[in-house]
């Protein structure tokens, strides 16, 4: 009987972490499986052989990424079905994690292939524990999408989230990303940006929506940023002024615009928007 320990097997797909930054961070097992699968699948080819060239290991590589992922996740998974081991490489991190390696875990599973996981590195984690917010309960919400609407709409969905709240952003977006936070959240909501983890100019700032505003305002963002963002005070959607504009202007006090802050108090008080709105304009006749 074979008890060799962390054996590699035939037909099985290996989600491998790798380094986020710093290489000393792999680990040994991800080592091992990497030099003995038969081939090794990755988000970037020529970042992957570099990191296999780093640790002596020569395998012959798949792109596998969000435009190819349909097609060469079928090519993938006929391989394991015919006996072949594979391994799943991201960029950086945890393959699955924002990356199309979650529709291959899918397909593997609609197939009866077998899935596991050599865990190790992932930004979102290592961020979290670097926040000083709370870690028991949080929400990973990834990249937000480029479609202005559905970013405005996803982000109006957190106004009552009470979790600590985890997204990731690209440089050349991050001015945007947080002037919409500040919008929708308020400009004192607190939020840590952590930038270039592991790395020789890793930064993590802890500070609210309003000052990074300004901050990046100034400032050239530069390097990947995994933002961590503080949670709704669960007292906020209940102990309200019973004045409809006392209510309002209570949000206005954070920074919020007019619009999201009759959206937030019609939230609170459970009647749509519209309602609110006109309730404010009758009481301003009246008055």
């Amino acid at each position: 009987m074979d008890t060799e320990k962390n054996k590699v097997l035939g037909g099985t797909l290996y989600l491998v972490a790798t380094p986020i930054g710093n290489l000393s961070d792999i680990t040994k097992r991800a080592l091992k499986v990497l030099s003995q699968v038969d081939f090794v699948a990755a988000e970037d080819t020529r970042n992957t052989g570099l990191l296999l060239s780093r640790f002596g290991i020569s395998k012959p590589l798949v792109s596998y990424f969000e435009h190819n992922k349909r097609e060469r996740g079928e090519y993938i998974a006929d391989r394991l079905l015919a006996g072949e081991s594979c391994a799943l490489v991201t960029d950086a991190g945890m393959p699955a994690i924002s990356d199309p390696g979650e529709d291959l875990v899918v397909l593997c599973a609609q197939r009866g292939i077998p899935v596991t996981a050599v865990p190790g590195c992932c930004a979102a984690v290592t961020a979290l524990v670097l926040s000083a917010f709370p870690t028991g309960r949080f929400t990973f919400e990834g990249f937000l999408t480029t479609s202005k609407s559905d970013r405005h709409r996803h982000l109006e969905s957190l106004a009552e989230e009470t979790r600590t709240m985890i997204f990731y952003e690209a440089p050349h977006k991050l001015r945007r990303t947080l002037s919409d936070m500040e919008n929708m959240f308020g400009s004192q909501r607190r939020i840590t940006l952590c930038r270039e983890l592991t790395k020789l100019n890793e930064e993590t700032l802890r500070t609210t929506l309003g000052d990074a505003v300004a901050l990046y305002s100034a400032k050239e963002p530069r390097g990947e940023y995994v933002l961590v963002l503080e949670g709704a005070s669960p007292s906020k959607v209940t102990d309200y002024p019973k004045d409809l504009e006392a209510h309002v202007q209570m949000y206005l006090n954070t920074g919020m615009r007019k619009m999201d802050a009759i959206k937030a108090a019609a939230r609170d008080r459970g009647i749509p928007k519209a309602q609110l709105y006109k309730e404010i304009l009758k009481d301003t006749k009246t008055k």
